[in-house]
């Protein structure tokens, strides 16, 4: 009989002295648990970092918690913040979700883990450390941001979960967050200062780390900021925005940059599209739209937002981050030519496949898969040249990168062969989840020893983002040299590791792309 995750949590502090797994802020007291599958990790799974944005703080920019004396039991993740989850089949919710989707509330798949449904209240975070972490032992700091294009995401998702990597290193400790999404988090409302709410919430995330993470047992002068996807997108959004107090000392960009951020809806209609179907009808009166949005139940206005996109209506509604000039700027090159961006040292990194899971789901093509030549042209225009161009200008001032590319693929990774190392393949292996996906395939030795290295690889960098890659025979990425810089790609040809000349990979990029005109 599987004991609840409440009494798991007593069993495990009765083995375990009280004070080790409490933890105390100025914003209130944590207790966290340990979970026998990983005994020497301590978990504290839901850490408030900002007040609840509800009520009149829908859309406002996060607000700081106040001091507080209360004491939290950390057992259960958060509620994810609002967002829809599609049953439009795609490859992601047929082939692809297990362990990466939110839930929704349905907790059968969890094995044991407790999470929540969706709401409002979800300003939240979760510390994983080692279990004898101390105020003493100034360990580096992971702060990770979830993808999910800006739309979904969350802490609870069990790809994301890092109790494995924490459990073999010992050496790091990994903070996930939670921050608002879609149009929550980007309303792009006429009566708004504001639109990039999930950015902001995500930098209050990091400032919240940066005041505590000490009584983690964490250094806050070696956090490392890392994302995936959108949160890649908004790792680069930070370091311009941010730069000249980056608080990060290096970031870990896992696909995806700032280059291409931009609105869409420019006449801001797409909030007021939805505000007159919720019965919030102020075109001339901007202030009373948003007065009246606030009470309306956010399950009424995610189900709108994502049925709508499901029937396939046009024109699509878009609820992402708007260029503002303060936090999403219109030219980041021109800003990073400026000296306008962190100085810290960089990972970017790419999958060899990415656009292979995004492209058009061939729901008549499951064998051949999607047209080649269209999904390499965009490989190539949306990620690749990309991630080129984002180290040219870092290299530009003189700022350590270092590039990796994943080529990995694994039975219980690729239930389609054609797929290849796709877009968000590698977030198993860096975190160490692989195991989840065992009704794939089994999994492999050679795919543990990967895992093994892309974490070691990583972890040399958090540990020291300027030398310590190199201490392990990881080149810094030199775009002007005869060879196009030098980066390492995991798991091809049955190599786990090898160098590869930067040529290789963004050789194909001259002229293609906005950015890329490259001399």
């Amino acid at each position: 009989m599987k004991l609840g995750i409440f009494s798991l949590a007593l069993a495990v502090r009765s083995a375990v002295c009280a004070n080790t797994l409490t933890v105390n802020t100025p914003t209130g007291s944590y207790t966290g648990l340990i979970d026998p599958k990983f005994p020497n990790t301590r978990q504290f799974r839901s850490v408030a970092f900002a007040e609840p944005p509800v009520t009149s703080r829908r859309w406002l920019p996060p607000v700081p918690l106040a001091n507080s004396i209360a004491h939290h039991f950390s057992y259960n993740f958060p509620a994810s913040c609002p967002q829809f989850v599609s049953s439009v089949p795609t490859l992601w919710n047929q082939f692809l979700a297990k362990g990466n989707l939110i839930y929704n509330g349905d907790q059968s798949h969890t094995s044991g883990l407790v999470g929540e449904a969706t709401s409002e209240d979800c300003l939240y975070l979760a510390v994983w450390t080692p279990a004898n972490a101390t105020v003493n032992s100034n360990l580096p700091v992971l702060f990770f941001m979830t993808g999910g294009g800006f739309q979904t995401g969350g802490v609870f998702i069990e790809w994301q979960l890092p109790a494995s990597w924490v459990e073999r290193t010992q050496e790091h400790i990994v903070v996930t967050i939670n921050y608002r999404l879609n149009i929550f988090g980007f309303p792009n409302a006429r009566g708004l200062t504001d639109q990039n709410l999930g950015i902001l919430d995500q930098r209050m995330a990091l400032e919240w780390v940066r005041d505590n993470i000490a009584s983690f047992g964490g250094d806050a002068s070696k956090i490392v900021q890392w994302g995936q996807s959108a949160g890649s997108q908004s790792t680069d959004i930070h370091a311009y925005a941010f730069h000249q107090d980056p608080i990060a000392r290096g970031y870990f960009m896992q696909s995806g940059d700032a280059l291409d951020a931009a609105v869409v809806d420019q006449a801001q209609t797409n909030f007021s599209f939805v505000a007159r179907h919720s019965g919030c009808d102020f075109p001339f009166d901007p202030a009373a739209e948003l007065d009246c949005m606030r009470p309306v139940p956010f399950a009424l206005i995610e189900n709108f937002i994502g049925q709508y996109g499901d029937n396939g209506t046009q024109p699509a509604l878009t609820f992402s981050p708007v260029v503002d000039e303060k936090i999403v700027f219109s030219d980041p090159v021109a800003r990073a030519a400026a000296g306008m961006l962190s100085k810290s040292p960089a990972i970017i990194s790419n999958c060899a496949n990415e656009e292979a899971s995004l492209y058009p789901y061939p729901v008549n093509n499951l064998t051949e898969g999607p047209y080649e030549p269209a999904v390499l042209a965009l490989d190539l225009s949306s990620w690749v040249c990309p991630t080129a161009t984002t180290t040219r200008l870092r290299n530009a001032l003189g700022i350590p990168v270092f590039r990796y590319q994943n080529a990995a693929t694994f039975p219980n990774l690729n239930p389609l062969r054609w797929l290849g190392a796709y877009h968000a393949s590698d977030l198993p292996t860096v975190f160490g989840t692989y195991g989840l996906l065992t009704d794939l395939g089994k999994t492999t030795s050679f795919e543990v020893v990967v895992s093994e290295a892309m974490q070691d690889h990583i972890l040399a960098f958090v540990k020291d983002p300027e030398k310590g890659p190199q201490k392990i025979g990881w080149p810094a990425f030199n775009a002007s040299s005869q060879d196009g810089g030098t980066l390492i790609r995991f798991g091809a040809d049955g190599k786990v590791v090898q160098l590869v000349d930067g040529l290789e990979v963004d050789g194909p990029c001259e002229g293609i792309g906005k950015y890329n005109q490259f001399p």
